[in-house]
């Protein structure tokens, strides 16, 4: 493989969706360094390329010396970092709000590009923490570095996610699936299109030569609600439990009681997003700004699931045979 010469620092690289951005990176002749906070947890990184192509270094977007120092000497930048529910100093403001002014402010000092991922459903006004400061991050993006690419993606589906797997897991578990916001739609994006669609839209800024940056919404080729995708799933693991719709005013009760545990199962925070529908907005597919304008095409989710659900059905990958 020739490679371009050209440096990369994914922050959140070793993340669900960084592994694959620094494995598309590597593919296209990026040398990659992986900006996270912890460096000896990113060893799964390493068989995504020759030795010596990625490397993880520390950084922790709260400690500005620590994003300088991952910025230096790149040709350019990707941010991938955010949570999905707060523990200790790990919080929405302090992780996606403050933590993306200070990558962005970087990028501007060192002179480099950014690609900036955020989240459909982000928004200034947003009644939900999460999608408040996911919009706080965008607009700092923009402000600081007004030439970068913003990928809004709606739920990314994939071998390690934290969606379908969760739920599979839960139907092992129990006899009933408690379900929030069954009507609410969502559009599952593969997250090797997500990674292809970042690194295209990277590239793509790296030849605008500072031209004015896009905000994409990438979502997948189906839309579907929420109580239909846990069907799917369950088709796919071939599992029947029940399935328990909760109304959002109880839910709400639990997820403010339950949000005081450690890795709460759900937080009042998550409770306010599944109110909104997670899909590709009409204005971003009338003004170009979707997956297939970043020159990917969509996975459906009837191609991927059953390639990596089977460990949830009763008898594993040969579970048809035996049946």
């Amino acid at each position: 493989m020739a490679y371009n010469g050209k440096l990369v620092t994914v922050f959140g690289g070793s993340g669900f969706v960084g592994r694959y951005v620094c494995g598309e990176l590597a593919k296209r002749g990026y040398r990659v360094r992986a900006a996270v906070r912890r460096p000896d947890l990113a060893q799964h990184l390493q068989p995504l390329a020759p030795a010596g192509q990625i490397q993880a270094v520390q950084a922790n977007l709260r400690y500005r010396w620590s994003v300088d120092r991952a910025v230096e000497g790149a040709d350019h930048v990707i941010n991938l970092v955010a949570i999905l529910a707060e523990s200790g100093k790990q919080t929405f403001d302090a992780v996606q709000a403050f933590g993306a002014r200070a990558v962005a402010e970087a990028c501007r000092e060192k002179g480099v590009g950014l690609t900036h991922v955020s989240a459909i459903g982000a928004d200034v006004n947003s009644r939900a923490d999460y999608g408040r400061t996911k919009g706080e991050a965008e607009q700092a993006v923009i402000e600081t570095v007004p030439s970068a690419n913003i990928i809004r993606p709606s739920i990314i589906f994939g071998a390690e996610d934290a969606f379908f797997n969760r739920f599979a897991k839960m139907a092992t578990l129990s006899p009933i699936i408690p379900l929030i916001g069954a009507g609410t739609k969502f559009q599952p994006v593969y997250v090797d299109d997500v990674a292809k669609a970042i690194v295209n839209a990277m590239e793509a800024s790296m030849a605008s030569l500072g031209q004015p940056g896009k905000i994409y919404e990438v979502g997948g080729p189906e839309v579907k609600t929420f109580r239909e995708l846990i069907e799917q799933m369950l088709t796919v693991i071939n599992r029947k439990p029940g399935i328990a719709n909760i109304p959002f005013p109880i839910a709400m009760l639990q997820g403010k009681i339950l949000g005081l545990l450690p890795n709460a199962p759900i937080t009042a925070d998550q409770v306010e997003m599944l109110k909104t529908d997670n899909i590709v907005s009409a204005d971003a597919k009338a003004e170009n700004r979707t997956l297939s304008d970043l020159g990917v095409s969509a996975t459906s989710l009837a191609s991927v699931l059953p390639n990596y659900l089977y460990v949830y059905r009763d008898k594993g990958q040969y579970a048809d045979n035996l049946d």
